[in-house]
């Protein structure tokens, strides 16, 4: 059976197996991406529950909101900030046994790197936010009264 397409159907047809590992690898980088931003959310949600009477004290002694805030991003941006510095010379270590492997990968894409770095740091500031808009919502009165 004769099959007429044109060239660019026929590339297309020769690349469908990488295009799907290609979709395959950005659903997993996007499921790992939503799993790290949900556990550094719990992680940030367990330290507030366990640090609510040392909110509800500060507050009662004057802290504003603000501070509350920021006390509890800080923290939740260093654990991600402690994530980055192990993961990023990782990946660069990790380009080498890429090279080998894949056609046209030479080096470590500086543009792509901040990119990911951008989204991860995003992530990571939505993942602490919520906790640290909770933590500023506390009555200091109710935050003294738990044990």
């Amino acid at each position: 059976m004769v099959k007429f397409q044109t060239f660019d159907q026929q590339i297309a047809d020769g690349f469908t197996e990488e295009r799907l590992v290609a979709r395959l690898t950005m659903l997993f980088g996007g499921l790992a991406l939503l799993l790290a931003a949900i556990g550094l959310y719990g992680v940030t949600a367990y330290t507030v529950v366990r640090r609510t009477q040392e909110i509800g004290i500060r507050m009662a002694l004057g802290a504003d909101r603000g501070g509350v805030v920021a006390m509890i991003m800080c923290g939740a941006i260093a654990q991600a900030s402690i994530g980055l510095a192990i993961g990023v010379p990782v990946a660069l270590l990790c380009v080498r046994l890429v090279k080998s492997q894949l056609y046209g990968v030479t080096k470590v894409d500086a543009g792509l790197l901040l990119g990911a770095l951008a989204v991860l740091g995003a992530a990571a500031a939505v993942a602490g936010l919520i906790p640290a808009k909770r933590a500023a919502s506390i009555e200091p009165m109710e935050a003294l009264r738990t044990e």
